[in-house]
């Protein structure tokens, strides 16, 4: 017995022992990081911008340090904004002798790719090298990398090129067996945001707009790589077409799609031939954070600024969950977006704004209050648009007033259209759950909204008619923001989906260009010659969206467990139960893979 309490005590001392040198330990360790955020890196000779593309890549970057402690997700590439930084400050340091592209297997919306590949094909005006090494290119990752000068896979490895696909979920059958029906209202022939939740395929409509857009975005994907690699789009298309990932690697080389097989080892010593280095010459990588924090060299501060705000994610009207768990991602958040704006408009030393826009929307009620801010900070100083990823329905709704408007070619914009749902769960309620309801009432419509039962025809028409009042309004900040006629921009309209490309031809956008293009035709309308470019809002701190992950994560997974196939579909009424009632919003996710 006496051994016994021995060993315990002994166990629990260690365990105590253990439990402060790893709180030492871990404090220690955010001490460092909360030190290294606010130093400048200094760029040593003889270095190499090391881009590592594995995962997923977003607008900016969200710091996780402690992800792959705490159980994280995917790994998370440094955002596009720091990512190009990065680059454009690696051109005109003379320290960086190139870029070295690794693990190339991110995903991305392909207007956030192309944005990425045309930073690099700038940097690649510099003279300097770019060089790619993957053990598997997916497909976003090999039409970033088609720029290099030498692309290199592992020898058993593959390169990813089948083309693309869409491939919406439906959700109404398994909605059905819960005795959940969806009462759905909108204005758009090709609104299709609603079908997942009433139909079990594509309508036709939404078919000809998926397929118009996806083969605009794919033709422009097979000429960028036919004009980097030396192949031609028909090469191109029947490599796609016999799904080329399936083949051996020195298939890839045959077809001209890599240069050469090899392993990671010899890629540093290829790198260091390259730039004649020495043997006792060493070989400096530096990140993008890292590249994009560096000084630059010419830089100078300006009191004149323009202001690049980011508008990204779902547009709500007030802070809070749209989906389940609270993990909803970003938000453009439209009581937030409105301060914002309104501080931009009444700073003297911001001379214009870009509003950088990657959304497929939301809230029609905030997209609306965020457009009256647009058109107040508009009468007070040029605001130029710069479309991302996605910049659809109340993403394109905050956009069409803007002075100019600029997209990537396969940017997904559009989607002038308005719709409502409301889930009706009465034959859930009364009949699978049995619970009985009963109504004392003063008026014909005072239970309008109950979910004890399902719209009756009166109600529904007011719902049709609110909708049809919110597509009029849309419709006609259009044609105001535009310069069109109502009628030009209601045949365009529709709820129909475009990329950038189609766009510009139909005048819904001005230019096609990035981030960058935008800038500089803000500064061009301010006509300013010398400016500094200020980023707003200030990203998320690290520790909060460790904190944030933490949680939502933690119940996601318990709730996936206890739902288990219903998961789904709970989740989804979730997120419309705490929605605004009208929506202008893309399909909920365009699922391009």
């Amino acid at each position: 017995m006496k051994s016994f309490i021995k060993y315990t005590l002994a166990s629990l001392l260690a365990l105590v022992l253990f439990t402060v040198v790893t709180m030492i330990i871990g404090l220690v360790s955010l001490a460092g990081m909360m030190a290294s955020d606010g130093m400048t890196p200094s760029v040593k000779n003889n270095t190499v911008l090391r881009i590592n593309l594995g995962g997923d890549i977003a607008e900016q970057t969200q710091d996780t340090p402690f992800a792959s402690l705490m159980g994280g997700g995917q790994e998370v590439i440094p955002g596009l904004q720091t990512l190009t930084e990065a680059i454009a400050k690696a051109k005109t340091n003379d320290h960086v002798k190139g870029i070295y592209i690794e693990n190339a297997t991110l995903s991305g919306t392909p207007a956030t790719v192309q944005e990425l590949r045309q930073a690099l094909l700038d940097f690649k005006e510099s003279g300097k090298f770019i060089v790619s090494y993957s053990d598997n290119y997916s497909q976003s990752g090999y039409y970033i990398s088609s720029v290099a000068d030498r692309i290199m896979l592992n020898p058993e490895g593959m390169v990813d090129w089948h083309g693309l696909a869409s491939e919406p979920m439906f959700f109404k059958d398994a909605m059905d067996k819960l005795g959940v029906k969806m009462q759905v209202y909108k204005v758009g022939t090709f609104k299709s945001a609603v079908e997942p939740f009433i139909n079990s395929s594509m309508s036709e409509p939404n078919r000809e707009q998926v397929t118009s857009y996806l083969t605009s975005i794919w033709e422009g994907m097979k000429k960028d790589v036919s004009k980097s690699r030396k192949l031609t789009v028909e090469q191109l298309n029947t490599l796609a077409d016999e799904y080329v990932a399936m083949h051996p690697a020195t298939y890839m080389v045959e077809n001209k799609l890599v240069d050469k097989l090899t392993y990671m080892d010899e890629v540093k010593e290829y790198l260091k031939k390259k730039m004649e280095l020495k043997d006792d010459e060493s070989l400096n990588f530096i990140s993008p954070k890292e590249m994009a924090s560096s000084e630059m060299p010419e830089y100078k501060e300006q009191d004149d600024k323009i202001a690049v705000y980011y508008a990204v994610g779902d547009i709500v009207q007030t802070a809070g969950s749209v989906s389940p768990m609270g993990g909803t991602g970003p938000q453009i958040v439209g009581e937030k977006v409105i301060d914002d704006l309104r501080a931009l408009r009444e700073n003297k030393n911001v001379k214009a704004v870009v509003l950088r826009v990657n959304s497929g929307g939301g809230s029609a009620y905030a997209s609306e209050q965020i457009w009256r801010e647009v058109e107040l900070l508009k009468q007070e100083k040029p605001v130029v648009v710069s479309m991302g990823g996605l910049a659809a329905s109340g993403g394109y709704y905050i956009s069409c007033g803007a002075n100019q408007i600029y997209a990537e070619p396969s940017t997904l914009t559009g989607s002038i259209g308005i719709f409502g749902m409301i889930p009706d769960v009465s034959e859930l309620i009364t009949k699978k759950v049995g619970i009985k309801f009963d109504v004392v009432k003063t008026n014909a419509l005072s239970d309008m909204g109950t979910i004890s039962r399902p719209m009756n025809a009166e109600e529904g028409h007011l719902m049709q008619a609110m909708i049809e009042r919110g597509y009029e309004t849309f419709t006609g900040r259009v044609a105001m923001g535009r310069k069109m006629k109502l009628e030009d921009v209601k045949a365009i309209a529709e709820g129909r989906v475009w990329t950038g490309e189609q766009a510009k031809e139909l005048g819904l956008v001005d230019k096609l260009g990035n981030l960058d293009a935008a800038i500089k035709a803000a500064a061009k309308l301010a006509k300013l010659e010398k400016y500094n470019r200020v980023n707003y809002p200030e990203p998320t701190p690290w520790y909060q969206s460790l904190l944030n992950q933490k949680k939502s994560g933690y119940l996601e997974a318990e709730l996936r467990e206890v739902l288990g196939e219903y998961f789904t579909t709970f989740s989804l009424l979730h997120s419309l139960k705490n929605q605004d009632r009208i929506q202008a919003r893309l399909p909920f996710d365009p699922n391009i893979h």
